[in-house]
């Protein structure tokens, strides 16, 4: 899912005459061309780095400040692959907006402190100031359950089809790998949990190991949320959703193998 390539910026990666090469995982690619929600539920590189690039890379950066990563960035084509260092906790804070329906918060240990006399000393500030679209959110969310839908399983399988028997609630998933490292980031309204795995030396990791990193994610939400009511998102009237392939991304049909409802801004769904 996610490569290190050399941290340039792509006017003197392009003028040079440089070769810029982002690899897929295991070398897979679809040889066609792929919906976006597809492209998430395999972790696509090649479409992340071309959609990072249409959009300008400054738009990345300037996306990462606004849901709360301070970490210093460099507007590069890599970016989009994870070529930058971010810690666990800012990575994470940064997957509760979306997982707050766009609203940002401030991660805190401590809530409240209250001396003997019970006196308030400390009361954490729980202002979460809006800084994403709630629709443009609900509907990146729901592309993200696309990482264990089996209506996906097309030329590769979804990045996390492999935990989906362990599910006992909707979540949103998303993982990364590289030859050094594991993560994943999952949510649902109710908890959010980020995981990281490696070395502190930076020694590559064992080919296995991203399985053992889902399944200490899904068994750590799992446990958490156990005997709990889940808490649906509420659609926002402004989208829509529709029967489609989401393979081809055209409206589905009786023909259709793979289906599933995909969710649009009003106006944007299939004709």
């Amino acid at each position: 899912d996610l490569h290190s390539f050399p941290t340039r910026r792509s006017s003197d990666l392009f003028s040079n005459n440089d070769i810029y090469t982002p690899q897929n995982f295991a070398d897979k690619y679809p040889n066609k061309d792929i919906t976006m929600i597809e492209a998430l539920a395999y972790s696509d590189n090649i479409y992340a780095v071309k959609t990072h690039l249409f959009m300008g890379e400054e738009a990345l950066v300037d996306m990462a400040k606004r849901v709360g990563i301070n970490s210093p960035l460099e507007a590069i084509p890599s970016l989009a692959l994870g070529s930058m260092e971010i810690s666990l906790l800012e990575m994470t804070s940064a997957y509760s907006v979306l997982a707050n329906t766009g609203y940002k918060i401030t991660p805190h240990f401590i809530r409240k402190v209250i001396d003997s006399y019970g006196n308030v000393l400390y009361n954490v500030d729980d202002y979460k100031p809006r800084v994403l679209n709630e629709s443009y959110v609900y509907i990146l969310n729901d592309a993200l359950k696309a990482t264990y839908d089996p209506s996906l399983i097309d030329y590769e399988y979804p990045t996390c089809y492999v935990i989906k028997n362990k599910m006992t609630h909707n979540y949103s998933v998303k993982t990364g790998t590289t030859d050094t490292d594991y993560l994943i980031f999952g949510y649902n309204k109710d908890a959010i949990v980020g995981i990281w795995a490696g070395y502190d030396d930076n020694k590559e990791v064992s080919p296995t190991g991203g399985i053992l990193v889902k399944n200490i994610w899904i068994d750590t939400i799992e446990g958490y949320l156990k005997d709990k009511d889940e808490t649906i998102y509420e659609k926002p009237e402004d989208v829509i959703g529709m029967l489609v392939n989401p393979i081809t991304g055209e409206i589905a049909t009786n023909k259709d193998k793979n289906k599933r409802i995909v969710y649009y801004l009003k106006g944007t769904e299939p004709q």
